[in-house]
C-alpha cells in the first residue's frame, strides 16, 4: 500500500512540474491539419486523359484531368447551328423584301402614277366640253371612273410598297427574337457541358492523389483528383482557459516539428468560441482533463513547405 501511494505521488509530482512548465515556458503541444480539395466533373464520363500523378505540384489554371466528350462536343456543334439559323430568320423578318421586289412595285407605282396623271387630265377636257354640251353625260362618267380607278392604283401600290420596306410583323419579330434567345441559352448550356469534362487546377497545390486511372469510368460528382493547397494547411492546437487572452487572432506563433531545422511561423486565424475537455488527437505531455480552447492558425506558402498534415508539433506563444 505504502510503495502505491509512493509511486503516486511520485506521478502525480511529475505531471505537475510538466504542467507548470508547458504554462511557463508558453508551448504547446499540436498537429498538422490539412484541407484538401476535391476536384470532380459535374458530369460522368470515361477518364480520357488525366495530366498529373501523386506528388506533383501544380499551377493555378493547369489541366488536370479530362473525361470522354464527343457527345458534348457534337451537342455544341448543333446548338450553334441551330443559334444561326434562329439569327438568319430574324435578320430576314428585320429586313422586309429582297431589293428586286422592292424595285418591281417602284415601277408598277410609277406605271399607276403616269396612267392616273393621263386619266386626269383627260376628266379635264371631257369637263371642259361638257360645259359646252360637246360630249355625252356617258362619256364624263367613264372619265370620272377611270380617274377614280387609276387613284385607287396608286394608292394600293404605294401601301404594297411601304408594307415592302418595314419586314415583318411586330408579333413575328418578337417571336423571332425570342427563339434566337432560347438557341444562345441552348447553345451556352452545349459550351459549358463540353467545358466541364476538363477540369484545371483552381489554384496552386500539390496533388495529394488521384483517384482513378485513364479508360476507367467516372461518375458525375466524384473527385479524380485531390489537391493540397499551401493556404489550406494549419497547426491545430489546445491552450488551457487562463491562457486564452493572451492568444489574439492575427498573432503570430513560433510552430517547430520533431527533427525540423528551423521554427516556421503560422498565424492564428480561428479561436473556439467553445470549450472542450479533450482534444480529439492527444499529444498533450499532461493525461488529466483539462478545460482547453481549440486555436488554429495558418502558414504563409513559403512555411507550409516545411510541414505535412498528421505531424505532431510543438506550438510557442509569444
Amino acid at each position: 500500500m505504502k510503495i502505491s501511494l509512493s509511486v503516486s505521488f511520485a506521478v502525480f509530482a511529475a505531471l505537475m512540474l510538466a504542467g507548470c512548465g508547458e504554462k511557463s515556458t508558453g508551448s504547446f503541444q499540436g498537429y498538422i491539419e490539412g484541407e484538401y480539395v476535391y476536384i470532380a466533373s459535374p458530369l460522368g464520363g470515361a477518364l480520357t486523359n488525366l495530366t498529373v500523378a501523386r506528388g506533383d505540384t501544380v499551377k493555378a489554371g493547369q489541366p488536370l484531368f479530362e473525361l470522354e466528350r464527343q457527345a458534348e462536343a457534337a451537342a455544341l456543334v448543333q446548338a450553334e447551328k441551330n443559334l444561326a439559323q434562329a439569327q438568319a430568320q430574324l435578320d430576314d423578318l428585320a429586313k422586309g423584301r429582297r431589293p428586286t421586289e422592292i424595285a418591281s412595285l417602284e415601277a408598277q407605282l410609277a406605271r399607276a402614277q403616269a396612267d392616273l396623271k393621263l386619266s386626269a387630265a383627260q376628266l379635264a377636257r371631257r369637263e371642259k366640253l361638257d360645259s359646252a354640251a360637246v360630249v355625252s353625260r356617258e362619256e364624263l362618267d367613264q372619265a370620272r371612273a377611270q380617274n377614280a380607278v387609276g387613284q385607287s392604283q396608286v394608292n394600293q401600290l404605294a401601301a404594297d410598297l411601304a408594307t415592302a420596306n418595314l419586314g415583318g410583323r411586330a408579333d413575328a419579330i418578337r417571336a423571332a427574337r425570342a427563339a434566337v434567345e432560347s438557341q444562345r441559352a441552348a447553345c451556352d448550356k452545349a459550351r459549358w457541358s463540353l467545358d466541364q469534362k476538363q477540369q484545371f487546377a483552381p489554384t496552386d497545390a500539390a496533388v495529394h492523389d488521384t483517384l482513378y486511372r485513364s479508360g476507367e469510368f467516372v461518375a458525375a460528382g466524384n473527385p479524380v483528383v485531390v489537391l493540397l493547397p499551401p493556404a489550406n494547411l494549419k497547426v491545430r492546437f489546445f491552450v488551457p482557459q487562463e491562457k486564452l487572452p493572451s492568444v489574439k487572432i492575427g498573432e503570430t506563433i513560433s510552430v517547430k516539428a520533431d527533427g525540423a531545422a528551423r521554427a516556421v511561423g503560422a498565424t492564428v486565424n480561428y479561436i473556439s468560441t467553445r470549450a472542450e475537455y479533450t482534444p480529439p488527437v492527444i499529444y498533450s505531455r499532461e493525461t488529466r482533463a483539462e478545460l482547453v480552447f481549440m486555436i488554429e492558425a495558418k502558414f504563409s506558402a513559403a512555411d507550409a513547405a516545411e510541414v505535412r498534415p498528421g505531424q505532431p508539433v510543438d506550438v510557442q506563444l509569444p
